[in-house]
């Protein structure tokens, strides 16, 4: 079954930090852009970060300089390295892959779309 698979997440202080890995599983991530996605609860889901086949990165505003992307297209893996984190970062994130990813959200609009990992921040 061709389909991304997410790990880590988990709870941290405010200030702390963590690593979501993205790992494909029957298809191959090298002709795509990758990137991550999140929603609170109450909250629209938004774009987080993207980087493109050809290594373009795309971050938005609340996450500029403090989280960042990257891929390892050998390990069909892509990797959110997150630190500072605050509270207002505790959410569901999820990692897609697409020809073109946007700032819409969710599974029916992307080729792949991962099951969501938890992340938590404690004031």
């Amino acid at each position: 079954e061709e389909q991304l698979v997410e790990s880590g997440g988990g709870s941290v202080q405010t200030g702390g930090s963590l690593s979501l890995s993205c790992r494909s599983s029957g298809f191959s991530i090298v002709d795509f852009e990758v990137g991550w996605y999140r929603q609170a609860p109450g909250s629209k889901c938004e774009l987080l970060t993207t980087i493109t086949d050809d290594y373009k990165t795309y971050y938005h505003d609340s996450v500029k300089g403090r989280f960042t992307i990257s891929r390892d297209n050998a390990k069909n893996t892509f990797v959110l390295q997150m630190r500072n984190l605050k509270p207002e970062d505790t959410a569901v994130y999820y990692c897609a892959a697409d020809n073109f990813l946007d700032h819409g959200c969710g599974k029916s609009l992307y080729l792949y779309w991962a099951q969501g990992t938890q992340v938590t921040v404690s004031p």
